[in-house]
This record gives structure tokens, C-alpha cells and sequence, in this order.
């Protein structure tokens, strides 16, 4: 994709800060970082999102994310950390690259991500699998 940012980074002709690579897995640090060593994992062929990756591919990008998460474990002590992917403008996808967010964590970082539950969703469980099975 010609105006996709993270296929520029994977290509070199952008600039980044590239902790890890393989012959399918990228992996940079973010340009807009919410913590030190806020990494972005991307697969090195284009796919939009996460329902649109073959399994291979997800297969072989969610290990380098772990692969990844160990080595800051193991070189850096960080064991906190949030993994975090988006998928649909609507949920806060920006670039439309699958990518996963590796967010190590400190409790002092601000960072919050918070659920608003919807308890009166309780009543619906029943009719919500009815609708899942019947579709």
C-alpha cells in the first residue's frame, strides 16, 4: 500500500526505531509513545486488520509479539504490559495495518484504559446466544 505508514517503515523509506525483524514481522517502536519501549508489531505484508490476516500470518505475528514481550522481560525486568490491538475506525484504529501495541505499564504512567460495563447486558445473554447460534 503506497500511502500506508508502517509499509513505508517495513520498505525503509520512513523513519523508525526497529527493535526486531523477520522475514514476515516487523517490529518498531512507536512514534507517539504512552510508555518507554511502546512497541508497534506488524506483519510485513499488508492486511487490513485482525479479520482479514490469514491464520498463518496472525500465527507467526502474535509469537514475535511474545517473542518480543519476553526479551524486554528477560534484558529490561519489564513485566507489566499491556497487549493491545484495534480493528475498525470505531475502535480506535488509526492506521489500517494490523498491528499490535505492546504497552509495558508502571502505576505511576497515567495511562488508563477503563471499561464502561453495561450490566443490563446480563438480561440479554440468553437471547444473545440464540442469535449467535441461529445465525
Amino acid at each position: 500500500m503506497d500511502d500506508c505508514i508502517f509499509c513505508k517503515i517495513i520498505a525503509w523509506e520512513a523513519k523508525s526505531w526497529k527493535v526486531y525483524e523477520d522475514q514476515d514481522v516487523c517490529a518498531f517502536f512507536d512514534y507517539n509513545p504512552a510508555n518507554a519501549y511502546h512497541t508497534l508489531v506488524v506483519p510485513k505484508k499488508h492486511y487490513t486488520d485482525f479479520l482479514n490476516i490469514p491464520p498463518d500470518i496472525l500465527q507467526k505475528l502474535i509469537l514475535a509479539t511474545q517473542k518480543i514481550a519476553l526479551i524486554y522481560k528477560d534484558k529490561l525486568g519489564i513485566e507489566n504490559l499491556q497487549i493491545i490491538n484495534s480493528c475498525g475506525s470505531e475502535w480506535q484504529q488509526e492506521v489500517f495495518h494490523i498491528h499490535f501495541h505492546i504497552v509495558p505499564r508502571e502505576k505511576w504512567d497515567n495511562q488508563d484504559i477503563k471499561w464502561t460495563p453495561h450490566i443490563e447486558l446480563r438480561e440479554k445473554f440468553d437471547q444473545l446466544i440464540l442469535e449467535l447460534n441461529t445465525k
